[in-house]
C-alpha cells in the first residue's frame, strides 16, 4: 500500500454501552472488502472482543496512525440478509440503544462469543453387529422393540424423528441399546427438500363461515398487516395453520411468535401433528448450541416453520413468506431491560421491509392495534363465535363487600365449585399472586415483614418455608417471634396460590388440586405435565397465576373463578386497566371451550365500577372502546408517542439531580408546547428496588419523528455528562410498563 493510497476504514459495532461505531484498519492478508454483517475479532482497549462490520469509510475522526487493524475475520459472508441487518440497525436507533450491544444481542449466544455455527446433525440409530445377526421375530414378546428392530433391518440408519412418527418412544430405543442391539450415530443433516405431496400429516379442519371468510381475506403476497380479533376459543390457530399451509406450498417460510415459553410445547405439538416438515423452535429455555442450530435451520431454509418467543423476531429466514404474532397484546413481547425493543412492533417493520403479510392475533387486542385498524393501517378480521357447539361463557359477578369469605372464597363460589365437580367437570381458579401470603404481620405491635432492599413486602412461602422478595429475590427464614416486640402472634395476611391450594385441599379433600405458578413450573416439561394431566378429563381444580391465562385449551373446564379482579382499577400505570381487562377476558376464555357451556364467577369489591360492569355485561370490544375514549381525552398513547427516561442510584438525590438535568436538556432541545409535554422527575411507583432508588421522567409528543430526533440528541449529550456517570440511566421508547 503506497503512502498516497487511503486505506479502507471499517466501521465496527462493538458490544459496549457507547452509542457509536469504532474505526479499524483492514486485517492483514485480506484482499477482499468485508461486507456489513460479518463478525470480526478486534482489540478494544485491553480486551479482545467480537465486533460486527457495519460499513466502510475513507475518513476517520482518529488519525490513521492511531487506528488498530482488525485482528481476525470470523465469517466469509454476512450471517444475515441485508434487509434484516438493516432492521437490526433501525431497531437500535429507534429504541435509542447502543448499536454494538443491539446488534450483538440479536445473534445467538454462541455467535456472540465468536464461535462458528455448529454442524447440523441428526441422531440416527443403526444395528450393532449383534443386532444384525438376529432373525426378524427375535423380539416377538416385546412388540414395540420388534417393530423398531424390523425397521432397522430394512434401513441402514433410522432417524429419531422417524421412530417418533411411528410411535416408537425413546424408552424403546434405550431398551434395545441396553441389550447391545442398536447404537446411536450422528448423521450430517442435508438441506431437505419439502415434499409438498406429503406436507400434511393430518387433514385441516373444516372452517366455519367466519373462519373461512377471514382466511379468504388474507392476501399472502406483499405486505398486508391484519389484526385477527377472535373471541377466546374461536379458532384463530386453525386460521394460522391453513394460512401457513398456503405459504409452505409457495416455497416460503413462516415465522410465528408466541409470548411465553410455557406455550411452546403445546403449540409445537399442534404444528407437528399438522405438518410433516422440520420446525425450528427458539426460546431462552434451550442450550446455546440448540438455539444456534435452530437459528441456522431457519437461516438456511431447512426449517420451513420457525416458532419462537420475543427474540425470535431477529431470526433470519432464507425465504420469508409470513409473520404471525399470536396474543399480540401480551406485554411479554416488550423487552423490559437492556435492549428495550417490542417484538410485535418490529414484526410490523420487518414484514413491511420484506414485503410479506403479517397476522396479529388476539382475543383482547392492544389499544394500539385497534387504533391502527381505525386509522386504516391494519385490516381487521373478526371471529365472533366458537366452532361447533361451544359458546362463550356466562359471567356471574359476585360482590364481596361485607361478605363472609372463607379464606378468600365466597359462599356462591364454593357452591359453584361443588356443583361443577359433582357433574364431573373441571374448575380453574385464578389468583395472580404466587406464594402462601403476601404479608407477614405481628398481631401485637403491627410489625410487617418488609424487604430491606426494596419498597415491598416479603412474601411468605411454605414450600420451602421462607420469606422471599419477588422483586430482588432476597431470602430470609420465617421468624418464630416478632423482631420488634418478641410476640409469637405472627399472622399471614392475604392470599397467595400456595395458601389457596391449601384451602381448596381442605374444602375438597377427594379432588386433585393442581397449582400452576412460577414455583411449580420451573422444571423443564413441568407445564406440559400439567396440561397432560388436565387433558385426561378427570374432575380437578386448577389454581394458578397468569400462566394459566394464555392460550391453553382445557375442554373440560366449565367453571372459571377469578378471586380478586380489582388489581388494575387503581394503579398509577395508565395501562393497568387495559392489562386488567385483557387478563380477565383471557382467563375467562378458558371456560366452556368444549361441548359443555362455561361459567365465569368474578369476585370484586367494585362490581359496579364502569370498567368491571362493561366487561361482565358486554364484552372486550365495548371495554376497549371506553378505554380508547379515555386515552383520547388525556392524549396518551396511542394518540401520542411516549418515551420514558429512568434513573436509579444508591443515593436518591443523585437520580433526581440527573433527571432534573435531563428535563432542562430536553426542554432546550424540544420546548414544551401543545404538541409536547413533560412529566417528572417523579419517583417510580416502586421507588426503592434492589437497594437503589428509582425515578423517571416521561416525554409525550404528538409527532414520532420529532420525539426520535430529540431523544437521539439527548443521548449524545448524556454520554458526555458527569451527572450520568453517577447513576444507571436508560431510555424506554414506547414503554409498556410504567412501574
Amino acid at each position: 500500500m503506497t503512502s498516497n493510497t487511503t486505506p479502507t476504514i471499517y466501521r465496527v459495532a462493538v458490544p459496549s454501552p457507547l452509542r457509536r461505531l469504532f474505526d479499524y484498519l483492514p486485517p492483514a492478508n485480506t484482499p477482499h472488502t468485508l461486507l456489513p454483517g460479518v463478525r470480526v475479532l478486534i482489540s478494544f482497549g485491553r480486551r479482545k472482543l467480537v465486533g460486527i462490520i457495519v460499513g466502510t469509510t475513507q475518513q476517520s475522526s482518529v488519525s490513521l496512525s492511531r487506528l488498530k487493524p482488525i485482528d481476525g475475520v470470523l465469517d466469509t459472508e454476512p450471517l444475515v440478509p441485508k434487509k434484516l441487518f438493516d432492521l437490526y440497525k433501525w431497531a437500535a436507533n429507534y429504541y435509542q440503544h447502543p448499536i454494538g450491544d443491539a446488534l450483538s444481542s440479536a445473534l445467538p449466544a454462541l455467535l456472540r462469543k465468536g464461535e462458528a455455527i455448529p454442524e447440523q446433525t441428526d441422531t440416527h440409530w443403526q444395528l450393532t453387529e449383534h443386532g444384525k445377526g438376529l432373525p426378524e421375530s427375535a423380539l416377538s414378546r416385546a412388540p414395540k422393540q420388534q417393530q423398531a428392530l424390523n425397521l432397522l433391518q430394512q434401513n441402514d440408519t433410522v432417524s429419531k424423528d422417524e421412530f417418533k412418527r411411528r410411535n416408537l418412544s425413546s424408552t424403546v430405543l434405550r431398551q434395545l441399546e441396553q441389550k447391545g442391539l442398536i447404537t446411536a450415530v450422528e448423521v450430517k443433516q442435508n438441506t431437505s427438500c419439502l415434499n409438498l405431496e406429503e406436507l400434511l400429516s393430518e387433514q385441516p379442519l373444516t372452517l366455519y363461515p367466519e373462519q373461512q371468510q377471514a382466511l379468504d381475506n388474507i392476501e399472502l403476497h406483499g405486505f398486508n398487516p391484519y389484526l385477527l380479533h377472535g373471541e377466546t376459543g374461536s379458532g384463530k390457530t386453525e386460521v394460522y395453520l391453513q394460512a401457513i399451509e398456503k405459504i409452505l406450498r409457495y416455497g416460503k417460510q413462516a415465522l410465528i411468535l408466541i409470548p411465553e415459553i410455557s406455550l411452546t410445547p403445546q403449540t409445537q405439538r399442534r404444528f407437528q401433528v399438522r405438518f410433516n416438515c422440520p420446525i425450528a423452535v427458539l426460546h431462552s429455555g434451550l442450550t446455546d448450541r440448540e438455539r444456534t442450530l435452530a437459528w441456522d435451520a431457519a437461516r438456511t431454509g431447512r426449517a420451513p416453520i420457525v416458532l419462537g418467543t420475543r427474540s425470535a423476531i431477529f431470526t433470519p429466514l432464507k425465504s420469508p413468506g409470513l409473520l404471525i404474532v399470536d396474543e399480540e397484546h401480551d406485554s411479554s413481547f416488550k423487552q423490559q431491560d437492556g435492549f428495550r425493543y417490542s417484538a410485535r412492533d418490529l414484526a410490523v417493520i420487518r414484514a413491511h421491509r420484506e414485503s410479506i403479510p403479517l397476522i396479529l392475533g388476539s382475543a383482547t387486542p392492544s389499544l394500539e392495534s385497534l387504533y391502527n385498524c381505525e386509522q386504516g393501517r391494519y385490516t381487521k378480521l373478526m371471529l365472533n363465535c366458537r366452532p361447533g357447539n361451544a359458546v362463550q361463557p356466562r359471567w356471574q359477578p359476585v360482590d364481596i363487600r361485607k361478605a363472609n369469605l372463607s379464606s378468600g372464597y365466597s359462599r356462591e363460589l364454593i357452591d359453584a365449585i361443588t356443583e361443577t365437580l359433582a357433574e364431573g367437570n373441571q374448575v380453574l381458579v385464578f389468583l395472580n399472586r404466587r406464594g402462601f401470603s403476601p404479608t407477614l404481620s405481628c398481631h401485637e405491635c403491627g410489625w410487617i415483614s418488609n424487604c430491606h432492599r426494596c419498597e415491598a413486602r416479603l412474601t411468605v412461602h411454605r414450600s420451602p418455608n421462607r420469606l422471599l422478595c419477588h422483586h430482588c429475590e432476597h431470602l430470609e427464614p420465617i421468624p418464630t417471634n416478632c423482631p420488634f416486640c418478641n410476640s409469637e402472634k405472627l399472622q399471614c395476611i392475604g392470599q397467595g396460590t400456595e395458601r389457596s391450594e391449601e384451602t381448596l385441599e381442605a374444602m375438597f379433600p377427594d379432588t386433585p388440586i393442581i397449582r400452576v405458578d412460577r414455583d411449580t413450573t420451573r422444571r423443564k416439561q413441568a407445564m406440559q405435565a400439567v396440561v397432560d394431566q388436565v387433558n385426561l378429563g378427570e374432575p380437578c381444580i386448577l389454581i394458578g397465576t397468569q400462566l394459566l391465562a394464555k392460550g391453553h385449551h382445557f375442554p373440560n373446564v366449565t367453571l372459571v373463578a377469578i378471586l380478586d379482579a380489582d388489581g388494575g382499577l387503581f394503579s398509577p400505570d395508565f395501562r393497568a386497566p387495559e392489562k386488567m381487562g385483557q387478563l380477565i377476558t383471557q382467563v375467562a376464555g378458558r371456560a366452556g371451550r368444549g361441548e359443555k357451556p362455561g361459567t365465569v364467577i368474578l369476585q370484586s369489591h367494585h362490581c359496579d365500577h364502569p370498567l368491571i360492569a362493561t366487561l361482565t355485561h358486554q364484552d372486550y370490544s365495548a371495554f376497549s372502546k371506553e378505554l380508547i375514549r379515555e386515552r383520547q381525552l388525556t392524549q396518551l398513547p396511542p394518540y401520542r408517542h411516549m418515551a420514558l427516561i429512568r434513573a436509579e442510584a444508591v443515593n436518591s438525590e443523585a437520580a433526581i439531580q440527573f433527571l432534573n438535568f435531563v428535563r432542562q436538556t430536553t426542554e432546550r432541545l424540544l420546548p414544551a408546547t401543545n404538541k409536547t409535554s413533560y412529566l417528572g422527575p417523579l419517583p417510580a411507583p416502586m421507588e426503592k428496588r434492589s437497594g437503589r432508588f428509582r425515578h423517571q421522567l416521561s416525554v409525550i409528543c404528538s409527532e414520532r419523528p420529532t420525539l426520535q430526533k430529540m431523544m437521539a440528541a439527548l443521548c449524545q449529550e448524556l454520554e458526555q455528562s458527569q451527572l450520568a456517570k453517577r447513576v444507571r440511566w436508560s431510555i424506554d421508547v414506547d414503554p409498556q410498563d410504567m412501574t
